[in-house]
C-alpha cells in the first residue's frame, strides 16, 4: 500500500489560514491544493498537538487490528473449507 506524503499535516498551515492568509497563497507554498487544506480545516481545526497525536496513534491501532481481523477471517475459511472437505 502506497502512503500519502501528507501523513504529518503541518499545524502551521492551519495557523497561516486561521491568520486570514489566502488559502490559494498557502497551497501554492506547500505544494497542495485549495480542496486539501480545506478538507484539512474542516478535519482538524482546532486539535492541539497531543489530540492529532492521539488520533494518529488510534488510527494506527485501526490498522493493525483490521489487518489481524483479516488473517483471522482467512484462517477461519480455510479451517472451515478443510473441515468440510473431511466430512
Amino acid at each position: 500500500m502506497v502512503r500519502s506524503p501528507f501523513l504529518a499535516i503541518p499545524k502551521h498551515l492551519l495557523k497561516d489560514f486561521d491568520i486570514r492568509k489566502p488559502a490559494l497563497e498557502i497551497a501554492r507554498e506547500h505544494g497542495i491544493s485549495k480542496a486539501t487544506l480545506y478538507n484539512w480545516r474542516k478535519k482538524y481545526n482546532g486539535m492541539g498537538v497531543s489530540e492529532l497525536s492521539e488520533m494518529k496513534a488510534l488510527k494506527e491501532e485501526n490498522r493493525r487490528l483490521k489487518h489481524m481481523y483479516a488473517e483471522l477471517a482467512l484462517d477461519h475459511r480455510l479451517a472451515k473449507e478443510i473441515i468440510e472437505k473431511k466430512l
